[in-house]
């Protein structure tokens, strides 16, 4: 039977979806469900380590999310306008004080091609004109008045890019706390939030453990939010994403994988990225950098995961579809309601579970 969104949903009382992160990195909650028997235990996160096997390998996305949202108004008239920032466009001018980026703009109504665009701040400005609409989206160009050069500008005058689930303005320490302690590549919109829980005395303790860990990148894009609207789970599509997995990290998946030990990916967007790398005749991973729009959803044979650290997911999400194709749908749905009675905190800045 084929599955329908309905088979993901649930009853998530609001006040469970966390609005602020934990007042300490990594004080949060572990629940850890066993894929094969659905068995739960409640724990801390904290106590990772000791739930892992030596000789585990443990991937981490290190992407890091940048300050993609710019408030603004339009000129003329000085209508309020947001700019959320999707990625870097090949530019003709190709100047530092001169780019283009893809954006969602709102209201979009109001923009179209040719409108002017204003972005300040005490200490930078970045002027911004619509060159064209594709679908949803926009092409802006960005300038700097004096020619410096617009990444400078854009980590001035952005501000981060806090989940549409979160009903509050970002705040400066965001900038630290939606961020992973181990964030490298700069080109997220979102954060790869199960890496948030991590602290250097949680990696103290797997490298006591004898945990291998291996680091890839995924950019995560704005379509990490986009609901899912298909009737049938089979009909969504995920929007395209880019990853770069490095021979370092391709070595240690390729041994894990011949020595049959257990990858655990950090995250859905490392399960993504995992899920989409090509292995040759002899099961070996080899570096690759591309593009991925893989959606993980029950049914799904899994080539080299094992085993997940994630968060929990709001109903209906693409993200509980992947996390119930590796521990089961019952298994998941059972989990997710002893996580409501227990009052576990959901998605970004909530709690933390790992399937194993």
């Amino acid at each position: 039977m084929s599955l329908r969104l309905s088979d993901f949903d649930f009853d998530l009382p609001a006040e469970l979806i966390a609005q602020e992160p934990p007042a300490v990195r990594g004080a949060s909650r572990l629940m850890r469900l066993d894929r094969a028997t659905g068995a739960i235990r409640h724990g801390a996160f904290s106590d990772l380590p000791g739930l892992l096997r030596r000789g585990d390998l443990l991937v981490l996305n290190d992407t890091r999310v940048f300050p993609a949202r710019l408030l603004g108004y339009r000129e003329p008239g000085k209508g309020a306008v947001e700019c959320l920032l999707v990625a870097r466009q090949a530019s003709p001018a190709a100047v530092p004080g001169d780019e283009h980026w893809r954006a969602l703009v709102s209201p979009g109504a109001r923009v179209g091609p040719g409108t002017r665009l204003v972005f300040e701040g005490p200490d930078a400005r970045l002027d911004g004109e619509v060159l064209e609409r594709v679908e949803h989206e926009r092409i802006v160009r960005l300038t700097t008045p004096d020619g410096s050069p617009v990444p400078a500008a854009i980590a001035r005058l952005g501000h981060m890019p806090l989940p549409p689930y979160i009903k509050r303005p970002d705040t400066e320490s965001d900038r630290e706390r939606y961020q992973t302690v181990y964030a490298r590549e700069e080109g997220s919109v979102a954060a790869p939030t199960a890496g948030l829980h991590f602290t250097p005395a949680v990696f103290e303790a797997l490298d006591a453990a004898g945990v291998e860990r291996a680091t890839i990148t995924l950019h995560v894009g704005y379509g990490t939010f986009q609901p899912v609207r298909a009737e049938f789970v089979a009909d969504h599509r995920m929007a395209y994403e880019s990853f770069d997995v490095g021979p370092a990290a391709a070595e240690a998946l390729t041994r894990a994988r011949a020595e049959g030990r257990r990858i655990i990916a950090v995250g859905t967007t490392s399960t993504r990225t995992l899920e989409s790398l090509e292995l040759d005749a002899q099961g070996r991973v080899s570096a690759q950098a591309g593009e991925t729009a893989l959606f993980i959803s029950p049914g799904h044979q899994f080539r080299l995961v094992s085993g997940l650290v994630t968060n929990f997911h709001v109903p209906k999400s693409s993200l509980i579809m992947l996390v119930s194709a590796l521990a089961g749908l019952e298994h998941v749905r059972a989990a997710y309601r002893e996580a409501v009675a227990a009052r576990y905190r959901f998605y970004s800045y909530g709690d933390a579970m790992v399937i194993l």
